[in-house]
């Protein structure tokens, strides 16, 4: 079937080139593409996604079903709300989550930044980083401000004898959370009756919506009740103190049909308003409010959080909310793009197809907010909830080739909102532009830390997801929207790239830490020029000269410079190290030198035939217990540019506890990461880059996949990868 192939996105070494490629017919290309259309027909958009519905018979605490709209997110067990916390240490905490629940203790005040500063000498210079992790101002300021978990709303299940219910009083459970309407409905026995909840996420409020029917919430047996903590504030999961109840407050204000919950937490503060069919009322348990109905055997409740008690209160019931969240989740689904497997002989094809349509529901509802997510999402914390934003990548690039690019855009302009927070830490160390943090809070701050102050991987993240919004909307407005990021961005990294005389390349290090974690830049030797970040960093610049064009400016000669005279990738044996200087290459973490041409497109820098025999020398020879979620579609998108087919496909399959999708769709890491985001979204840029194609590749549909007949991909809406 043909596609459309942006040629004008392949690599221009000079100004020259430059010049001429603005006015190259070819460009024009670039202003109208044309995603890849379903071959065989159209898609049964309802059919494909219901049949991947979350199912549950029995109680999994190690895969909590969630709903939410990318800003808030709420978790629950097998009774629809979270009534059963588990003590199980792979079962993440049911957190209540927004973009905005952020919280710090009033001891943070007392440290100042300076404190956790350290001087390296590089190329002769003095430049500080914030890795003197000894001291107490780095703990400080390293877990403040952290996420906290809004509250915690369960169902009160009471026995005949009034003893508060446990799991195994419950019979006949069964859970189905309806991805094409966004609601869970869960049905269980209890006590001799039935029992029946629906749960379901406002799509545009911080609210969720509860309906409970039972004989029981008659005679006040069940309840729905919401509960308050003080935040752990400790890395993650865990979000609650089990104590401080003195060091935060709730004050309850009656109002027709519910009321207003007013929380004071230090110096944070927010309101939760409650809309019900019952009544609210105090329990004797302080900072524990219930929601009872006596008078009937069915329970509504909206449960609306809201970053402050100034804004009005807004009255929601329960059909309102569920049919917004239902118009809103059939529209998501019925737009972007889409992917059906079924028709593939290939007996993994079910697997790979839940996978996908899971990911796409769980980075919606927990990677498009107004700040990039945390690796956990909205369901637990892990680095106290900040963004990791190297990360970024993996939770947001898939948006835009899935047709979704205003998903990916919430969060782009957030980068615009810690510009002076950036430049102040470029300008700090001495270069120019802005130095994206790693690890951060929503001031953009950059979290101390002895291996996230050291990476520059996340550097050109920033121009890749500017670009991805011109292909998506090719305007000047586009360009005069993001141009101020692109500029700053690359500013930086040709000031940050050293010119060794001898050689008149443009190396990187040593004082760093590349994307394969398990170097350490801070020692005498460091680390010097890591295979992915050389690539990047040419691909950066050049796009950054390419945006200057487009508006009519002319190329920067610096970013042009280094971009052109970048360090060749270290080859080894025939096959591309991690890093030029020892120990070369450590065969354990990220394999992210194969990130060099797969995440990336032909930069001029890889042998194809190297990269072939490095993925090959991977896949032989690792440890694969040491990766982590995203590396596995970093593998299939190098095997699918290098024409791997099979491979790309055994990549994405490939049978690794780092690997192992849960029956929610969430790939379980570790007990301090129970859910990975970055493999979700990682997984749907590799699966669209492998069906859609990418820039410069070969004609044919799903050029990604086998072409021996096993697999057969129906896929609409796709946009080509660059």
């Amino acid at each position: 079937m043909p596609r459309r192939i942006d040629y004008c996105l392949r690599r221009a070494h000079t100004l020259a080139a430059w010049r001429a490629m603005l006015v190259a017919p070819a460009v024009l290309c670039l202003l109208s593409p044309t995603p890849a259309a379903a071959a065989g027909g159209e898609i049964d958009r309802r059919e494909l996604v219901s049949r991947h519905n979350i199912v549950l018979d029995r109680h999994t605490p190690r895969a909590p079903c969630q709903v939410g709209n990318g800003r808030f997110a709420f978790a629950f067990d097998m009774t629809g709300l979270q009534t059963f916390a588990s003590e199980e240490p792979d079962a993440p905490p049911l957190g209540t989550m927004s973009d905005w629940s952020w919280h710090s203790f009033p001891e943070r005040q007392a440290y100042a930044y300076e404190d956790t500063l350290r001087e390296f000498d590089v190329h002769g210079r003095s430049v500080t980083y914030a890795t003197e992790m000894k001291s107490d101002a780095a703990v400080a300021l390293r877990s403040n401000p952290h996420r906290f978990n809004l509250a915690r709303v369960s169902l009160r299940l009471s026995r005949d004898d009034g003893t508060s219910a446990e799991v195994g009083d419950l019979g006949g459970a069964s859970q189905t959370l309806d991805l094409w309407t966004g609601q869970a409905t869960s049905r269980f026995e209890f006590a001799g009756q039935p029992v029946e909840v629906r749960t379901a996420a406002h799509p545009d409020q911080d609210a969720i919506g509860v309906s409970v029917s039972s004989p029981l919430i008659a005679t006040g047996q069940i309840a729905i009740e919401v509960d308050f903590a003080y935040p752990a504030g400790v890395w993650g999961p865990r979000v609650d103190s089990e104590s401080c109840d003195q060091r935060h407050t709730t004050q309850l204000v009656q109002a027709e049909r519910g009321g207003r919950l007013l929380r004071t937490i230090d110096a944070t503060k927010y309101a939760v308003d409650v809309s019900t069919s019952g009544v609210v009322r105090a329990t004797e348990r302080t900072h524990r409010y219930a929601i009872e109905n006596t008078d009937s055997e069915s329970l509504q409740a909206v449960i609306h959080f809201k970053q402050s008690a100034d804004h009005p209160v807004v009255a929601l019931d329960f059909e309102q909310l569920s049919n917004a969240a239902a118009r809103n989740w059939e529209a998501f689904w019925s737009r972007g793009g889409a992917i059906d497997l079924s028709r593939s002989s290939d007996p993994r094809w079910r697997e790979l197809e839940r996978r996908v349509v899971l990911s796409q529901y769980l980075t919606a509802i927990q990677c498009a907010g107004q700040m990039p997510p945390q690796e956990t999402g909205l369901l637990c914390n892990s680095w106290y909830g900040k963004s990791h934003l190297e990360m970024h990548w993996w939770h947001a690039a898939h948006f835009s080739l899935w047709g979704r690019q205003e998903l990916l855009e919430r969060s782009l302009g957030w980068y615009q909102d810690i510009l002076p927070a950036a430049r102040s830490i470029a300008a700090r160390q001495g270069y120019q532009g802005v130095r994206w943090p790693k690890m951060t809070g929503p001031a953009g701050v950059s979290s101390p830390s002895e291996v996230g102050e050291l990476l520059i991987w996340q550097q050109p993240h920033p121009i890749y997801f500017a670009e991805l919004a011109f292909r998506s909307r090719p305007t000047r407005e586009t360009l005069l929207r993001y141009q101020q990021i692109v500029d700053q961005t690359a500013d930086f990294m040709a000031s940050y790239a050293h010119l060794d005389q001898a050689t008149e390349k443009y190396e990187l290090g040593p004082v760093l830490i590349p994307a394969q974690e398990c170097y350490d830049g801070r020692s005498p030797s460091g680390v010097l020029n890591p295979t992915f970040e050389l690539a990047y960093w040419r691909w950066g610049l050049e796009v950054a000269n390419r945006w200057r064009l487009r508006l009519g400016l002319p190329a920067n000669e610096e970013w042009s410079r280094v971009a052109d005279q970048i360090n060749p990738l270290p080859i080894r044996a025939g096959r591309y190290a991690a890093i030029e200087n020892a120990p070369y290459l450590r065969r354990r973490d990220h394999p992210s030198m194969l990130a060099a041409f797969g995440v990336l497109p032909d930069t001029g820098l890889v042998d194809r035939e190297a990269m072939r025999r490095t993925l090959l020398d991977v896949r032989r020879d690792w440890d694969w217990e040491s990766t982590w979620g995203w590396d596995y579609p970093m593998m299939a998108m190098t095997a699918a540019r290098l024409g791997e087919h099979k491979q790309a496909v055994d990549c994405l399959l490939l049978d690794t506890p780092k690997n192992d999708y849960l029956q929610n769709g969430h790939c379980f890491q570790a007990d301090r990461l129970p859910v990975y985001l970055p493999a979700n979204g990682g997984l749907l840029t590799a699966v669209a880059m492998m069906a859609a194609g990418w820039d410069g590749g070969p004609e044919g549909d799903a050029p990604g996949f086998p072409d021996d007949g096993s697999w057969v991909v129906l896929h609409e809406g796709l946009k080509p990868m660059p």
